[in-house]
């Protein structure tokens, strides 16, 4: 793989635009390039090829004499190339320039311009670098000090006494110390018999833990000399703290809004334990971006000797020495403020929350990536292949039969096929989400960030293609082994074996999702559960994104949920060994199949009522609008469908018509960002991800024919000589899904580009404790 590629694929997309611009670089070396070719200069490659062993020799210690020479010296050689000085701006930060000494010769210019840029994209690169890291100095402070708090916590909870005298005045050292620290394990690993004496002690690290942190780059000699400014807190920090911590459930909520409850610092221990999951993923977000900060740094000086390699090999010059020794001296090269964090934080977090086993902590720091298995590929290339293979044995055996001419096939449509269509709709879903993992990775769209998987556990397009095809399996093997279509003439019914096949799948499939045990991606299953809920009780808790996309997703389900319903009309008040149902006459059934088309609705409704409340964006209002527009077109709709009626018709028609033309405005303009007339892209967006640009209004237009089709579904338009009306609805429930997965895509690209824009690469993890305006 070429560097370029390469260097690209490391990049922390959320900083894309503060690495060094290398294709820029190497456009205009191309340029340098093409204009000694076109002057008759040998090419590098002629010369490389004609050089002999006293002229490499020559180079080299002509290349090797640069490296004893000040930057700032006047020239002293004629292959000095390069002079690279710092200059001191009025707000005392550094900028770098270079001094071309060449050029006033042929092509010159070029070259100029060449090192213009160089230094503009260094100075872009140091400068972002350094704000980073200023940040990131910040950021452990507030982690000392969170420390302390959560130490002297630990010691309030457990509430040791030495010698019959409490130990509120005894110093504790929190992240800001490593060698010394009273050692507390987590309260949910702590033993039982761990005594208050044990809880208090002062220890050492001893030396089997650092012969083993030694393999990481921990030196406790280090430590003590870097640590020594720090001055440790005592337990007199509790008077200065409130937690923070109450979780985001309902009973939180509803003291929190109604009866304005705010809740101080709890000596408990729940108390402690949530302090404690917080500081825990505090921690291992805040090392996560020192990582990353780390590989910054390391790409961008890569970067800058490979180009400077580059321009050497195209002019034939010696000027690559000089610039690189500049870049090892800068801050970029010489700072060491990050690793050093990275080794205070490995020592804090594996002594305080891995009770000293250093394996274990760094595995929570560092999780290892997500391997790709083969038997992954495997199975979903096999059940992929089952399943188009029970597909054309179940159109053979409808043609062969002559099923959909029989006489029992219109009760088979009205039974039995919105049972099996309900698998349909799950399947596509599946099938247009495993597409969007697809694209949002070649197009190196963070999806994982922005839904904030935990690391290793998100599910790849793979994964997703085999429960999608795994499912299908199953159920087209139901179908075909349900196709039944005359009852037996001694019992006037079917078979009661095979006609529960249907609800036998159903139940596999929600004991498989409830599964309690670590099997079938038991984390992916359980993320989905909690946001379900979420949107259960969508004004209770805090909206996320993966809730209220969740609650859009269903939006497009509304005929599966009915699915559902009749479900359990089907089989709790039908007769389904004769295959005969009285839903349609039970006002009971009908009542719900009123709310059940609503519910989607009224969550994302009740989302955006609750952002509003928290934000105070008048934005969510608009939305919440836009959500009450559609609970009355599909209102109107269901009234129609049951009722008719002229005057119904015109009232759904108009409810529907407003709807629809508020959605497609909010998809394409703020959902996706797009139909902005100044952008640098006419009426897409200024930054895109995909680069055929024609690939935008193509889905726009998809987006509003497809709305078109979601608006029949509201008016009912369902009469047609050749399809059964079951059989239509499902296909335009399919194009509703399909239209939801084109706009999973687009709106996450937005998303993702709007966490570029503020270079938002790391989760906001909520701090546990509230220092008051005190000094400690």
């Amino acid at each position: 793989m070429k560097f370029g590629k390469e260097f690209a694929a490391q990049m922390v997309q959320e900083w894309q635009e503060a690495y060094m611009n290398y294709n820029h670089l190497k456009t205009i070396l191309k340029d340098v390039l093409r204009f000694r070719k076109l002057r008759g200069a040998p090419s590098p490659e002629a010369a490389t090829s004609h050089g002999s062993l006293k002229r490499r020799a020559s180079l080299y210690r002509a290349f090797s004499g640069l490296a004893g020479r000040y930057r700032g010296s006047p020239r002293k050689s004629e292959d000095e190339v390069i002079l690279v000085s710092a200059v001191q701006e009025s707000g005392g930060d550094e900028h770098y320039q270079t001094l071309f000494l060449n050029a006033s010769d042929e092509g010159g210019d070029y070259e100029l311009v060449f090192f213009r840029s160089l230094d503009s994209e260094f100075n872009k690169v140091i400068n972002f670098y350094k704000k980073k890291v200023e940040e990131v100095m910040g950021e452990a402070d507030d982690l000392s000090k969170q420390m302390d708090a959560l130490i002297a916590l630990r010691i309030r909870v457990d509430d040791p006494v030495v010698g019959g005298s409490n130990i509120a005045n005894l110093p504790i050292h929190g992240f800001s110390s490593v060698s010394e620290s009273v050692v507390h394990p987590p309260i949910n690993i702590r033993n039982p018999g761990w005594s208050s004496m044990e809880v208090i002690q002062e220890v050492e690290m001893s030396a089997e833990a650092n012969s083993e942190d030694s393999n990481k780059g921990t030196n406790n000699e280090n430590y003590k000399k870097d640590m020594e400014t720090f001055r440790p807190a005592s337990l007199e920090v509790l008077d200065f703290v409130k937690i923070n911590v109450e979780p985001e459930t309902p009973v939180s909520t509803k003291k929190k809004v109604i009866l304005n409850i705010n809740t101080g610092l709890s000596y408990s221990k729940e108390g402690l334990r949530k302090a404690e999951e917080l500081m825990n993923q505090a921690f291992v977000e805040f090392y996560r971006k020192l990582r990353l900060l780390k590989s910054y740094c390391f790409l961008n000086q890569l970067a800058f000797s490979k180009i400077m390699k580059k321009y050497d090999k195209i002019t034939m010059r010696n000027a690559s020495k000089s610039y690189l020794n500049m870049v090892d001296n800068s801050y970029l090269g010489s700072s060491d403020e990050v690793t050093k964090l990275m080794e205070r934080v490995e020592a804090a977090f594996v002594k305080h929350f891995s009770n000293g086993n250093h394996r274990k902590g760094m595995n929570t720091l560092r999780p290892k990536p997500k391997k790709e298995r083969h038997r992954i590929t495997f199975s979903m290339g096999l059940f992929t292949g089952c399943s188009a293979a029970l597909l054309i044995a179940l159109a053979v055996i409808i043609h062969a039969r002559d099923i959909l001419n029989s006489e029992g096939a219109p009760q088979y449509m009205d039974n039995i096929f919105p049972l099996y269509s309900l698998f349909g709709f799950v399947v596509l879903h599946m099938l247009m989400y495993a597409a969007n993992i697809y694209f949002w990775k070649r197009y190196r769209i963070n999806y994982a960030f922005i839904f904030g998987f935990k690391q290793g556990t998100e599910l790849g397009y793979r994964e997703v293609l085999l429960l999608a095809s795994g499912l299908s399996v199953l159920a087209l093997g139901c179908v075909i082994s349900n196709l039944d279509m005359e009852m037996d003439l001694r019992t006037n019914s079917f078979k009661a074996i095979t006609e529960l096949i249907p609800l036998a799948l159903l139940t596999l499939l929600l004991v498989i999702v409830f599964c309690p045990f670590n099997i079938i991606y038991r984390s992916s299953r359980f993320f989905l559960i909690r946001c379900a809920f979420h949107c259960l009780f969508a004004p209770l808790y805090k909206v996320t994104l993966p809730d209220f996309v969740l609650a859009d997703q269903l939006t497009s389900q509304v005929q599966a949920l009915r699915n559902l319903e009749f479900y359990i009309c089907y089989y709790g008040w039908g007769d389904f060994t004769t295959r005969t149902n009285t839903c349609s006459g039970s006002i009971v059934f009908e009542s719900f199949y009123f709310v059940v088309a609503m519910i989607p609705y009224w969550f994302r409704f009740l989302q955006c009522l609750r952002r509003l409340f928290e934000e105070k964006d008048s934005g969510e209002a608009y939305n919440g609008l836009k959500y009450f527009l559609i609970i009355i077109a599909v209102a109107a709709r269901t009234a129609y469908e049951l009722r008719m009626g002229m005057a119904l018709k015109i009232f759904a028609a108009a409810t529907s018509g407003a709807a629809t033309i508020m959605a497609t405005y909010w998809d394409i303009v703020v959902d996706w960002g797009l139909l902005q007339r100044d952008s640098r892209n006419p009426w897409l967006r200024d930054k895109l991800v995909i680069p055929t640009k024609s690939v935008y209004f193509v889905a726009m237009v998809l987006n509003v024919l497809l709305r078109l089709a979601w608006m029949q579904t509201v008016l009912g338009f369902r009469q047609t000589p050749f399809l059964h009306n079951k059989a239509l609805t499902a296909i335009v429930a399919c194009l509703e899904i399909i239209r939801r997965g084109i706009w999973n895509f687009f709106r996450l690209e937005n998303e993702h580009l709007n966490n570029v824009g503020k270079y938002r690469a790391f989760k906001s993890v909520p701090l546990p404790f509230y220092y008051e305006n005190k000094r400690i």
